[in-house]
C-alpha cells in the first residue's frame, strides 16, 4: 500500500456532483473509520467542503475509488470521470498546497487551512490515522503556517465581503466598537454581514422591505443582531458607524439629505457607507459630505482586483516554498524508511561480536596464548562480518551491476584495482 489522494474538486467536478460526493459533518467519523477498516485503506482522512472532497489514504487507489462509489451508492464507472488520483509524492505536494489556498478557488483562502486540521481531529478521534498521515499533516500544518507569513499569499482582499472589511478597518480602529448596519437581506449582505459578525461588532441590524427575512438573516449571524423595516431609516441611521446596503429598488432608499440629518446627530463623528447595489441604493451626493466616506460596487472591484493581482504575484513565491517543503519532506521519509535496516544491520554485527569474543574469552581460559587468541579472533570476527555479503555477490554472479555497484560503494572500494 502507498500514500495517495483521491478527490475532486471545483476544477474537476460540477456542484451536481461534488454534491453527491460530499460527506456531511454528521456521517464524516463514521466514514473515515469505516475507510480505515476496509480493505482499500491502513490509514484515512477524509477531506469535504463546498468546493472538494478528498481521500487521504495510505492504500489501494482502485480500491479507494470503488470504497468512494459504494459508500455514496454510485458506480465507480459513474464518478471516474471527476476524480484525480495522486501518488507518494505528488500527494504530499497537493496537501502543501491545498493548505496553502494554493488550489482554492479563492487563491489564498484561509479557511481550508482550519477545515483539514478538523479533518484530521476526526481521523484522530477514529483512531484512522496513523505514522504516515501523521506525519504528513504535522508538516503541512508546518508549511502552510510558514509559507502564510513569509507570503503574501492570503493578505489582500479578493472577495467583496473581505474588501468591506478591510476598507472599514482603514477608517475605525476597531470593528467591535462599531454598531452595522446592513440594508437588504439577499445574499450579497448575508454574505458580507457573516465577515463583519466574525469580527464582534457592538450591534449589527438588518433593514429589510420584509421583518421576516431581516430576522431570519440576523438568527444566521449568530451576534447581537436586530431585525427593522426599511421606513425605520431615517429615524435610526445616526446610530450607525458603518452602513452597507444592496437591495433590488430601482431608487436610491438612502439620500444626502438623509446621511446629512445623520452626521448632525453625530456630531460629526465619521460613517462609512457601502453601496453595493445596481442601481445605487445611496444617492452619489452623500459622497460629497464631509466625514461620510462612500464607496461603490466599482471602487471594490478595483480594490479587488488589485488583490487578486497582489496574490498573484506572492503565489509564485508560496509555490517555490512548496517545492522546497516538498523535497525536504520526502527526503526525510526516506532517511527513516532507512533506520530499521540500519538498526537490523548493527544487531547483526553485534551478535558476531558477542559469539566470536565468548569463543575468544574460553581460548584465554584454557591458556591459550592472548597474541594467539586475538589472532584468532580478528579472522573470525572478519569473516562472519563478510560471509552475507560474499555470498550474496558470489550467487548474483558479474551481470548484476547495481549490486556491485552498491557493494562497491558502501565498502568503499574501487572495482578497477
Amino acid at each position: 500500500m502507498q500514500l495517495t489522494v483521491v478527490g475532486l474538486n471545483h476544477q474537476t467536478a460540477p456542484l451536481s456532483i461534488r454534491e453527491k460526493l460530499a460527506f456531511a459533518a454528521a456521517n464524516l467519523p463514521d466514514a473515515v473509520s469505516n475507510l480505515a477498516r476496509s480493505e482499500a485503506a491502513e490509514e484515512a482522512v477524509i477531506l469535504s467542503t463546498c468546493n472538494r472532497t478528498e481521500l487521504y489514504c495510505v492504500g489501494e487507489t482502485e480500491k479507494i475509488i470503488d470504497w468512494l462509489a459504494q459508500y455514496h451508492d454510485l458506480s465507480a464507472e459513474e464518478i471516474r470521470p471527476y476524480l484525480y488520483t495522486l501518488d507518494n509524492n505528488e500527494t504530499v505536494r497537493h496537501a502543501f498546497r491545498v493548505a496553502c489556498g494554493l488550489d482554492s478557488m479563492v487563491l489564498g483562502e484561509p479557511q481550508i487551512l482550519g477545515q483539514i486540521k478538523d479533518a484530521v481531529r476526526v481521523a484522530q478521534e477514529q483512531e484512522s490515522i496513523n505514522t504516515h498521515l501523521n506525519a504528513l499533516f504535522q508538516k503541512t500544518f508546518a508549511v502552510a503556517k510558514e509559507v502564510r507569513t513569509d507570503t503574501a499569499v492570503g493578505e489582500n482582499s479578493v472577495s467583496m465581503a473581505s474588501a468591506s472589511v478591510k476598507m472599514a478597518e482603514q477608517i475605525f480602529p476597531s470593528i467591535s466598537d462599531l454598531n452595522v448596519l446592513f440594508i437588504g437581506a439577499g445574499e450579497m449582505i448575508e454574505l458580507v454581514a457573516t465577515y463583519f459578525a466574525a469580527k464582534n461588532p457592538k450591534l449589527i441590524t438588518v433593514a429589510n422591505r420584509t421583518h421576516q427575512r431581516a430576522q431570519e438573516l440576523c438568527d444566521k449571524l449568530g451576534v447581537n443582531a436586530e431585525a427593522c423595516l426599511l421606513n425605520e431609516l431615517p429615524d435610526i441611521l445616526h446610530d450607525y458607524d458603518v452602513v452597507v446596503s444592496s437591495t433590488a429598488s430601482q431608487l436610491p432608499l438612502v439620500g444626502k439629505g438623509m446621511v446629512e440629518r445623520a452626521l448632525k446627530k453625530r456630531h460629526n463623528m465619521p460613517v462609512f457607507l457601502l453601496d453595493l447595489a445596481v442601481p445605487r441604493d445611496i444617492e452619489a451626493e452623500v459622497g460629497e459630505l464631509e466625514d461620510a466616506y462612500l464607496y461603490t460596487v466599482d471602487d471594490m472591484m478595483d480594490i479587488v482586483q488589485s488583490g487578486k493581482d497582489a496574490r498573484k504575484k506572492a503565489a509564485a513565491a508560496a509555490e517555490s516554498m512548496v517545492e522546497e517543503k516538498v523535497s525536504e519532506f520526502i527526503r526525510l521519509q526516506k532517511n527513516r524508511q532507512s533506520v530499521p535496516l540500519i538498526r537490523a544491520l548493527r544487531d547483526e554485527g553485534e551478535r558476531a561480536r558477542r559469539q566470536v569474543l565468548e569463543n575468544a574469552m574460553k581460548q584465554l581460559a584454557k591458556g591459550v596464548s592472548a597474541e594467539d587468541v586475538l589472532e584468532r579472533l580478528s579472522i573470525q570476527l572478519t569473516n562472519k562480518l563478510l560471509h552475507s555479503p560474499t555470498r550474496t555477490l558470489n550467487k548474483a554472479g558479474s551481470d548484476n551491476s547495481e549490486l556491485i555497484d552498491a557493494v562497491a560503494q558502501i565498502y568503499h572500494l574501487d572495482q578497477h584495482d
